[in-house]
């Protein structure tokens, strides 16, 4: 018998239970068909979703301010105002920020900088936030420039995946780039990843027009062999990094650029919520990505939620506003009111970024304030 009723008096006349029986026979009968389980009521409920249904469950960590190059699209030539040691975050301030986020779907963290190895405590970082329930991912993203010394350790704290940034394979470009040397100890530090099982390790490359743009084909033949993933990134404006519209190489000129030096490559299924577009030279190891955030973006998929090194969520990467955490932790704030603040910045998040002409006008961190 399928009753209708809304009443209680009804239903106690009827299944002659007591009124906690009846609560829960009312709740049955009232949630919609399409909430079929209490498990996905739970999990909606708690999901940090936004006001077109992405839900986030991606966290972009900058451990720190500081860093041991000094790219030209990162930062500008004198270098930014660091913050105070005293504005950073501290680990179990991290701790409680991660573990409230986690218990709202956050399962995948990545950690950046400025230069995360630049943290000697890194190994410790990695093992604590993995220890934390719901967490199943722990990646970083490095310049790679003391990958081989320090990946062995990092890795037994329980690093999962590494994605190292490089920008050219020849040493003059490098230099001129991150105006430092070290390209030699780079690219030891990828074949160390490789010898330690990392499968894939990821290459983030930035392409400028007239720098580095005649090596798309070098970096493409570095997958025949080895198990990389290549991710051609498009140059997007940020405060001090002299970004011009003509410097930016679009995502249909880096694949025809790239079809043209590989003819076999060929498109690989799209992942969900991933920022890269994949291909594949046929018979090679590795994988081709074409991240395109200017020209064809993906905002509409966004799962990511950035938190900077002094402590403030950003919940897009080119919007000025944020929220600081960091704040109201140490005012003695809860998962709940964390998690509050998470919900009421995820409430203002846009549909997608204003379009790289007004973003280069616009406000915001230098990309290494803000955590690659």
């Amino acid at each position: 018998m399928k009753i209708r009723t809304n009443n209680f008096s009804s239903l106690y006349r009827i299944f002659e239970c007591d009124l906690r029986t009846i609560k829960s026979c009312f709740r049955a009968i009232t949630v919609p068909d399409r909430l079929y389980s209490d498990d996905s009521r739970v999990e909606a409920a708690a999901s940090l979703s936004d006001l077109h249904g992405r839900r986030h469950n991606y966290l972009r960590i900058s451990l720190t301010e500081r860093c041991n190059l000094r790219c030209k699209y990162c930062m500008p030539a004198e270098g930014v105002p660091l913050s105070s040691r005293s504005s950073l975050l501290s680990v179990e301030e991290l701790r409680v920020i991660v573990g409230a986020l986690a218990a709202a779907g956050v399962d995948k963290l990545r950690l950046t900088g400025g230069e995360p190895t630049l943290r000697s405590d890194l190994a410790d970082i990695i093992q604590s936030l993995k220890a934390i329930d719901g967490i199943r991912s722990v990646s970083m993203t490095t310049n790679g420039l003391v990958l081989a010394r320090r990946l062995a350790s990092l890795q037994r704290a329980g690093l999962d995946a590494v994605n190292v940034s490089l920008d050219t394979l020849r040493p003059d470009r490098y230099e001129d780039m991150a105006r430092r040397r070290g390209l030699a100890r780079v690219l030891a530090g990828l074949d160390l990843a490789l010898q330690l099982g990392y499968s894939p390790v990821k290459i983030n490359t930035v392409l400028m027009r007239g720098f580095n743009d005649d090596e798309i084909g070098d970096f493409i033949e570095m997958t025949r062999e080895r198990d990389l993933e290549v991710r051609f990134i498009e140059f997007m404006p940020f405060a001090g990094n002299e970004w011009k519209s003509g410097r930016l190489v679009p995502h249909r000129e880096v694949l025809r650029a790239a079809r043209a030096a590989h003819p076999g490559l060929r498109p690989l299924p799209p992942r969900p919520n991933d920022t890269a577009t994949l291909w594949k030279v046929g018979g090679y190891a590795g994988t081709v990505g074409f991240i395109s955030s200017m020209t064809q973006h993906f905002c509409a998929t966004c799962n990511r939620l950035r938190l900077t090194a002094d402590g403030n969520l950003k919940v897009c990467l080119f919007g000025a506003a944020e929220v600081s955490l960091r704040d109201a932790v140490r005012g003695g704030a809860g998962p709940a009111r964390l998690l509050q603040l998470v919900r009421a910045a995820l409430h203002n998040k846009k549909a997608a970024h204003a379009g790289m002409q007004n973003l280069a006008h616009m406000e915001n961190r230098p990309m290494i304030l803000i955590g690659g």
